[in-house]
């Protein structure tokens, strides 16, 4: 018989189960991640001329519709992962956005460890506090664990 784990009812584990190192210190790694993505969110609703310059030298369209999709998308996503219950699948959704900012800057030929690889350094920030924090995961993960 195989049996089900919730991932996403990190808070049903006792506390016995998780170092409260390790969730602090997740925690602290999944608030700044969520910190950095909803000041890059909004800085793309307002739209600001720089967010508009940059996103031109990146070859998307600037205006202020694209602009401000990105931006409910990313917000979105950020809160899905915001959210314990739900920050599983925001996770995954935040890798497939991450995911084309690394696209995107890999085609124009941005600086590969500053610029293009800036995305997987976000999302392993994200899995990585989610791995800490989330002994569910882990055991999804890595059998056994």
């Amino acid at each position: 018989m195989s049996r089900a784990i919730d991932i996403a009812a990190p808070n049903a584990v006792t506390s016995s189960a998780i170092n409260p190192a390790s969730l602090w210190a997740g925690r602290i790694l999944g608030g700044l991640v969520i910190l950095f993505l909803v000041m890059d969110s909004v800085i793309k609703l307002v739209p600001l001329q720089v967010v508009a310059e940059t996103t031109a030298q990146l070859g998307w369209p600037t205006d202020d519709v694209t602009l401000r999709l990105l931006g409910v998308i990313l917000l979105a996503c950020t809160l899905l992962y915001a959210y314990p219950r739900t920050s599983v699948l925001g996770a995954l959704l935040l890798t497939a956005y991450l995911g084309g900012a690394v696209a995107t800057h890999a085609r124009i030929g941005s600086p590969l460890f500053t610029h293009t690889l800036f995305g997987v350094y976000v999302g392993l920030a994200a899995w990585g506090s989610l791995w800490l924090r989330n002994p569910h995961l882990r055991r999804l993960l890595i059998p056994g664990l």
